[in-house]
């Protein structure tokens, strides 16, 4: 006795992925982690430029929002006598974390706008002027 054996298309009961595809899908994906890589390998230099940037930034206008209160009323409890640049970390909030930072401490003269100051994070300086105060009889 002869046994019939028939043959059906592959398709039909076999599915996945065929070893092209499965290769294709690695080679690009190989290609896309090639060009994100460099992408994110600089983003602590930036975020630590960012931060020292902005911190600056704070102390400039904390200083001339300062030096406009002290403008109005000089004796009023509001106004902060910046002497220094160090001292323009006073003007912030919780200051300035010491030991990330350095600020130099270049002599400002009352109401005279510097442009030496200068915060650095061991890695990035950053120049920006700041405004000394009326105020000399403390604050």
């Amino acid at each position: 006795m002869l046994k019939t054996i028939s043959y059906t298309s592959r398709n039909s009961y076999e599915t996945g992925f065929t070893l092209i595809e499965l290769i294709l899908t690695i080679v690009i994906l190989g290609i896309l982690a090639a060009v994100a890589i460099p992408q994110f390998t600089d983003l602590t230099g930036n975020a630590q430029l960012s931060a020292t940037q902005g911190i600056a930034g704070g102390i400039q206008s904390a200083s001339g929002n300062n030096y406009a209160v002290c403008s109005i009323n000089s004796a009023s409890n509001e106004c902060i006598t910046v002497n220094s640049c160090d001292d323009g970390a006073s003007l912030l909030a919780s200051g300035i974390d010491t030991s990330i930072y350095t600020l130099n401490t270049t002599a400002i003269e009352a109401g005279e706008t510097l442009n030496t100051c200068t915060i650095s994070d061991g890695t990035n300086a950053i120049t920006f002027s700041l405004t000394g105060t009326l105020n000399t009889s403390g604050g």
